[in-house]
């Protein structure tokens, strides 16, 4: 079907061009014809409905261009025709049928089509319930329009006057009505691009390239169509302009990627203005100049208008650019105001996900994405293809990337925006730091809560298994005594002997879960003490254990106290059983920095310093509160060095 209408189209304008030539028909005659304009309009329309229909057949979009192409070179092949059969002497009823098709094909393209296929662009469907009303508004008026485009009586062709058919004796008692449709076909172009506008605000990275492309067309339209439309002026070539528009919704809806859309209607938008400044200050200055320097005195009016433009046109450029790159490129060339936008996120939501959209908004990318340990912690937008990746460093330690799609069209980032994302990356990598630091507090929550629960766990199994069959079997055993101290003295003297052994087991068992908790010598002679009596504990035996510590040590937290204490019990014991030392020594500080406890030994490398359940435990008690320990094969032996918060 598609490819049925573009042959139709190809061969209207084979007729349109073909007439034309037998007529004998000049350039400049071709173009006061309208047969260029329509032509070159149709085709444009054609080439672009064919390839939107063939990649997106469902999409209205590509029928509605090619329908709009079908009427535009109907009407260039009847102007020809027209022409030709004056030239040739054709009847007059011929005559009559060209010219309705001529006055009465191109208006639907204009009225119906084009304003459709702006209603729908890019996706196919109607931006919401008021533009469907502007839709049927547009189908009911276009047949008024039309009427109005071909129902005037005299049209002259060549020397000769051709009334279409049909047509309207008293068409100039309607003139109101006449006017009335082309407000109203106004309005319905006007409320499409107001759907365009929506498009765009409520639209995505993609929706957003692909209507820049057409606003980048009608813009264009914009600027040439109205000094023709209101005021007459310039040449009907002009009316070649519309042809952008279908080749921008072509583009748009199947290359949007294709160039980097933005730059190039930045550019186009400031050399437009700067265009229209320059004119317009020129002809001011030109009429006021003239009227102040009538005497004739001085300069002339258009050498100092020249002077004032040539002054004045740099700041003004410059100014407009900014302007314009901050509409399309964001605030990559105001750091003060993309650090401001970044500070009241922060202040109102330090979340990575609103930080990152945030930076996506400010400087207009596709696709931004936080990066940590590897994996993607946060991102916003669509991934294009390229990307490229921004370093955060805090206080000299790198704590993620900063990933960011390139726009459309671009192959990298420029140097304005790699400086934005620079300076975007100081405030970044603190959100990073303290989101990872939230992350290590929550885990650290979590670990203590397991631990206390493990904990409780085990007490619980100790009391249940160890401690409650002794303290059951210690009254099982005074009941049997109390029953045989008045039968069997001998045998309840047993049961008392039986009882006793049993009482001392359970105190056993309540000193070893006491000392599992704490170490009682912690309580009873402080760390110091604590160590010196378990050091004690190997005096005459190999190797040598001394204890070297600076009394007296400041207060010490519970945490601190135990951890240190177990880290060098586990440290003494696995260079006494491991290291065939001669002399291992405890060396326990407190400098300004936090506690400090050094364990050495002289022995032989050996393997104890594979990490097994003692070495596990140590960096799990160091971690507690907040310390750090080192383990390891040393000069001359080995040792064990660890650094707690006082």
């Amino acid at each position: 079907m598609a490819f049925g209408l573009f042959a139709l189209v190809v061969l209207e304008t084979a007729v349109a061009v073909g007439a034309a030539a037998w007529a004998g028909l000049t350039w400049a005659a071709a173009v006061d014809a309208f047969v260029v304009t329509n032509v070159a309009i149709g085709l444009s329309c054609a080439v672009a409905g064919l390839l939107v229909a063939w990649q997106r057949p469902r999409y209205p979009l590509g029928w509605l261009l090619l329908a709009a192409g079908v009427f535009q070179t109907a009407s260039a092949a009847a102007a020809s025709l027209d022409v030709l059969g004056v030239r040739r002497g054709w009847s007059p009823s011929a005559l009559r049928v060209l010219e309705t098709v001529f006055a009465y094909a191109w208006p639907w393209s204009i009225a119906l089509f084009l304003p459709l296929a702006l209603l729908v662009f890019p996706d196919g469907l109607l931006a919401g319930r008021f533009w469907r009303a502007v839709a049927w508004f547009a189908v009911l008026a276009a047949p008024v329009f039309v009427v109005s485009a071909g129902a005037e009586p005299a049209q002259v062709v060549g020397d000769r006057t051709i009334t279409p058919w049909p047509v309207l004796d008293d068409y100039a008692r309607f003139a109101p009505l006449w006017v009335a449709t082309e407000v109203a076909n106004l309005a319905v172009f006007t409320a499409a691009i107001a759907g365009l506008v929506v498009r765009y605000r409520h639209g995505d990275e993609q929706r957003r390239r692909q209507l820049l492309w057409l606003v980048l067309a009608l813009l264009l339209v914009i600027v040439v169509m109205v000094p023709w439309g209101l005021f007459a002026a310039g040449p009907i070539l002009q009316l070649l302009s519309i042809a952008l528009v279908p080749a921008a919704m072509t583009i748009a809806v199947l290359r949007h990627q294709l160039l980097d859309i933005r730059l190039v209607l930045s550019r186009t938008l400031l050399y437009a203005l700067l265009t229209t400044a320059v004119v317009g200050t020129y002809v001011g200055l030109v009429a006021v100049a003239d009227a102040v320097l009538r005497s004739g005195v001085g300069l002339g009016p258009s050498v100092l208008a020249t002077l004032v433009i040539a002054v004045g046109f740099n700041p003004v450029r410059v100014r407009l650019q900014r302007a314009v790159d901050r509409a399309v490129y964001g605030d990559r060339a105001d750091p003060a105001r993309l650090l401001a936008r970044m500070g009241e996120r922060l202040q109102a939501r330090p979340e990575p996900d609103d930080v990152l959209r945030v930076v996506a908004d400010a400087l207009r990318l596709p696709y931004v994405a936080l990066r940590r340990d590897g994996a993607v912690a946060a991102e916003h937008g669509a991934a294009p293809g390229p990307t490229q990746v921004v370093a955060l460093r805090y206080r000299g330690e790198d704590v993620g990337e900063l990933v960011v799609g390139v726009r459309a069209g671009q192959a990298a980032l420029d140097r304005a925006d790699r400086a934005a994302l620079e300076l975007l990356a100081v405030p970044l990598a603190a959100v990073v730091n303290a989101t990872a630091l939230t992350e290590a507090v929550q885990r650290s929550r979590e670990q203590i809560v397991g631990a206390r629960e493990e904990e409780r766990r085990r007490l619980r199994r100790d009391l249940h298994d160890g401690l409650g069959p002794v303290l059951t079997g210690i009254a099982f055993r005074a009941d049997a005594a109390g029953n045989f101290l008045a039968t069997d003295p001998d045998r309840a003297g047993a049961l008392l002997r039986e009882l006793r052994t049993s009482a001392t087991q359970a105190i056993d068992e309540v000193r070893r879960l006491v000392y599992a908790l704490r170490p009682p010598a912690l309580d009873e002679l402080g760390l110091v003490g604590a160590l010196r009596r378990h050091v004690d504990q190997y005096d005459g035996e190999r190797p040598v254990v001394a204890l070297h510590a600076a009394e007296p040590l400041p207060p010490l937290s519970a945490a601190v106290e135990v951890a240190a204490y177990r880290i060098a019990v586990e440290a003494v014991t696995n260079a006494v059983r491991h290291a065939d030392a001669s002399r291992v020594e405890v060396h326990l500080s407190a400098p300004a920095e936090g506690l400090s406890l050094v364990v050495t030994d002289d022995g032989p490398e050996h393997d104890g310093w594979v990490a097994g359940v003692g070495l596990t435990s140590m960096r799990e008690r160091i971690a507690e509160p907040g310390g750090t320990v080192t383990v390891g094969p040393a000069a001359g032996g080995g040792r064990v060095a660890a650094r707690l918060p006082l």
